[in-house]
């Protein structure tokens, strides 16, 4: 298509105006970190390593298998 040369400015004007805001302005950047608050970090047992971790991988995964309804993922917390 062939525009006239005011018709190609203004039509250039709106396709660079409405490219490259895709995250909004800075001012409201940390917004949601900022509101949450601060929980104090539990003390946890060391995690396995070496030897150990992979007899216990090796334990959840094929030992003590639950064969009751459908497979469901490692993470998953339905009952």
């Amino acid at each position: 298509f062939w525009l006239k040369s005011s018709e190609f400015v203004v039509w250039l004007l709106h396709i660079s105006a409405t490219m490259g805001k895709v995250h909004g302005s800075l001012a409201r950047a940390g917004k949601v970190k900022n509101q949450t608050p601060k929980v104090a970090k539990q003390e946890k047992k060391k995690p396995l390593t070496g030897r150990a971790k992979k007899r216990m991988t090796y334990n959840r995964r094929f030992v003590n298998v639950v064969k009751s309804g459908p497979k469901r993922g490692p993470n998953s917390n339905m009952k």
